[in-house]
């Protein structure tokens, strides 16, 4: 039954630690490698870096929220947000 999920390699989800500037700060984010993959590709999607997507979706969740409680569980549903739209509209 588990076998999808049991033979991802351990490499995508060993921990990658990067540095982003959100709003002139210097932040460090920690994700699966998994995670910056998919934000590789959405920011290349959108014709950005991953440090300026990430940027920029902060800036506008703070325009609409007012606040962000955690950056990285936010980019992780934002990677799985972006996976399930792209297979559901790839079918």
């Amino acid at each position: 039954m588990c076998e999808l999920y049991a033979s991802q390699p351990q490499s995508l989800y060993d921990i990658t630690k990067r540095s982003v500037r959100i709003q002139g700060v210097v932040t460090s984010v920690a994700l699966e490698n998994k995670m910056w993959e998919i934000l590789d590709q959405i920011a290349a999607k959108e014709s950005l870096s991953v440090a300026e997507f990430i940027s920029t979706l902060y800036q506008e969740i703070i325009e609409q929220r007012g606040a962000i409680r955690n950056l990285a569980s936010m980019l992780r549903v934002t990677c799985l947000t972006y996976a399930l739209n792209t297979n559901t509209t790839e079918h």
